[in-house]
């Protein structure tokens, strides 16, 4: 049987983690957030908080990573932890909400900053985001390197392009600093909390990514030393980058200019440096976007995959082609779905604010199957384990569940129709691969 390639390495993990992070969030989140929150101090209070929210969890799956450095990421530790249910209900709520939804949303976006050059409605829109799809789709179809060899150009013309336009633009306001202070009624509908519960979702969404390192772990040189390292390193560069940009979008525009523009950082450039610097920033948040939509398809067909192969998803997304020795049956699947959310969810926010909600669940499973091989000390033994226990991760599953309960309380539409997508998987699983396993 065909298996998978070992040929990534630390640079490789770096770049699979920024290239799927830093993807439109950073440049398609922070002016839909001004409109739900009053003030720029708020507002940096939320991403320096979940910032460190994030680092926490990128601990925690760094050490994940190193006990269990397998293909297939928190599907190996729920299903190892929880047993194949709930493995099932994770890698099944991955294909029709939690990694689609990224694909969707994030060409969404790539089409919105294509209209600075082209100006397209909505419905043109939605055929350019579905042809993005294709075409990344073809890329990891090719195989892993070919992927992997995107992700690094993108990932470094990103992070690149995002240090410049942060640092050039900031000496460019020469100490100029006034948009910082000025307050704006909240326009959110929401209450006080209600708007910084729908805030965080979003703040939320520009950080997932971090978690996708561990899913090739099976195509990784070394995955127990690389997958902490990978984790630890891009997260702080990410970090860095987010802060300084939404400074930067915040003293140019301000809360009223960044509640106006929906395409944010193309209209900071324009202020800063006219047209053609516009122009250039539209095309680093174009490669940003789809550098991340690569890096998505490139990690979350691995669990697809590794689902097919242990009999828990259907099998012939138990498919490594012979020539690229890439899961081709499972990126397929993973963009036929995306190109279906965009066409059932079509709203950006819509998208991506499910999305984190469904996430922030199996990251409470997965936070709670880490507490569960600490005790019993399962896996790799001589690894990278997370300082502080259990008082850090402890604080960590509480900041998760509280989260979840708090948009479930102010958003109970949204939520309830956000779970169905997951719950879909219960009938699935025990129509279809029950009885397969209890056979096996």
């Amino acid at each position: 049987m065909t298996q998978l390639k070992k040929t990534l390495g630390l640079f490789d993990g770096i770049a699979l983690l920024v290239g799927i992070t830093i993807g439109s969030g950073i440049f398609a989140t922070p002016q839909i957030i001004a409109g739900y929150l009053d003030s720029f101090s708020t507002i940096i209070i939320l991403w320096i908080g979940v910032a460190m929210f994030v680092f926490t969890g990128a601990l925690i799956y760094g050490e994940l990573g190193s006990r269990f450095p397998k293909t297939g990421g928190e599907y190996v530790y729920i299903q190892k932890a929880f047993g194949p249910f709930w493995g099932f209900l994770f890698g099944w709520a991955q294909l029709v909400i939690i990694r689609t939804s990224p694909a969707a949303g994030l060409s969404l976006i790539t089409a919105n900053y294509l209209g600075y050059f082209l100006p397209m409605d909505q419905t043109t829109k939605m055929i350019v985001a579905s042809g993005i799809i294709i075409i990344f789709g073809f890329i990891n179809y090719l195989g892993v390197e070919r992927a992997s060899l995107y992700n690094k150009m993108s990932s470094s013309i990103k992070i690149g392009g995002l240090f410049l336009f942060a640092l050039v633009g900031l000496i460019m306001m020469n100490g100029d600093f006034n948009q910082l202070s000025i307050s704006e009624t909240a326009m959110g509908r929401l209450g006080s909390t209600g708007n910084i519960v729908a805030a965080l979702m979003l703040v939320l969404f520009s950080f997932i990514g971090w978690d996708r390192v561990g899913y090739v772990a099976g195509e990784m040189k070394n995955p127990a030393k690389v997958i902490p390292q990978s984790m630890i390193s891009g997260i702080a560069v990410i970090i860095l980058l987010y802060l300084s940009s939404n400074l930067l979008y915040h003293s140019v525009l301000g809360m009223e200019g960044m509640r106006n523009s929906t395409i944010v950082a193309s209209d900071t450039a324009i202020k800063l440096f006219g047209p053609i610097g516009a122009g250039l920033i539209s095309i680093m948040v174009i490669i940003s976007a789809t550098g991340s939509i690569n890096g998505t398809i490139m990690s979350a067909s691995r669990v697809y995959y590794a689902m097919a192969r242990d009999g828990l998803m259907f099998k012939w997304l138990n498919h490594v082609d012979s020539k690229y020795q890439s899961p081709t049956h499972a990126i397929m699947a993973h963009c036929i779905w995306g190109i279906a959310l965009i066409l059932i969810r079509q709203n950006f926010e819509t998208i991506v604010s499910g999305m984190v909600f469904a996430i922030l669940i199996f990251y409470g499973f997965t936070t709670v199957a880490f507490f569960k091989f600490r005790q019993t000390n399962s896996g790799e033994k001589d690894g990278y384990r997370v300082p502080f226990y259990p008082v850090l991760p402890g604080v960590y599953l509480a900041g998760i569940i509280i989260l979840v309960l708090l948009r479930a309380y102010y958003e109970t539409g949204k939520s309830v129709h956000d779970l169905t997508f997951v719950l879909t998987g219960i009938p699935v699983y025990f129509l279809l691969f029950k009885k397969r396993l209890n056979r096996e």
